[in-house]
């Protein structure tokens, strides 16, 4: 509802602005000529300059928001889509990065992990970034992200997944500080 108010409230200034604006462009033209409705004095034509200059740059400006507010919205989420017997599917970007996040939360010794798609020719690419224990291999550990990933997003959407990434940002030091009693 307020999206629909400030389209309208932006519609409405945009007019009235090139209605003013072109108004007084119509005046600063017609000063030498007889039919005038408002007296502009200038002193110098460096004044009447200015003032068409501005009055043309709100115009334009004026149409620009015009523009704006008339256009429909038409960003979308962006998604997948795919076609079976039934009709059209669509999966959403969001949707994917949420099955991979799930997916690498799975491995044990994760922490903080975050993910990225994007799309190419041969399906999806999944760019995950995590935080690790350094208590197990990191190489072991990042094949089995990049499995678990790749089966569960294929499983789960059905969208081919071409290459799986990990990158290990750094390695999480655990709390496990004894206190000491004197």
């Amino acid at each position: 509802m307020m999206k629909i108010m400030d389209r309208l409230l932006l519609f409405l200034h945009s007019i009235l602005v090139t209605i003013i604006s072109l108004f007084v462009l119509v005046q600063v033209f017609q000063q030498y000529g007889n039919y005038q409705i408002i007296q502009i004095p200038f002193d110098n034509e460096t004044e009447q300059y200015i003032l068409i200059t501005s009055a043309i740059v709100l115009v334009l400006i004026s149409v620009r928001l015009l523009y704006i507010a008339l256009r429909s919205n038409r960003s979308s989420t962006p998604s997948i889509d795919q076609r079976n017997d039934y009709g059209d599917i669509k999966i959403s970007m969001e949707t994917i990065e949420q099955v991979s996040l799930k997916a690498a939360a799975r491995v044990k010794g994760t922490k903080d992990i975050k993910a990225k798609i994007s799309t190419n020719q041969s399906g999806i690419e999944v760019k995950v970034k995590t935080h690790v224990d350094g208590e197990s291999s990191i190489p072991k550990l990042t094949e089995e992200i990049q499995q678990n990933v790749h089966d569960h997003v294929e499983d789960v959407t059905g969208i081919p997944v071409s290459n799986v990434s990990v990158l290990v940002v750094s390695i999480i030091q655990s709390n496990t500080f004894k206190s000491r009693v004197e």
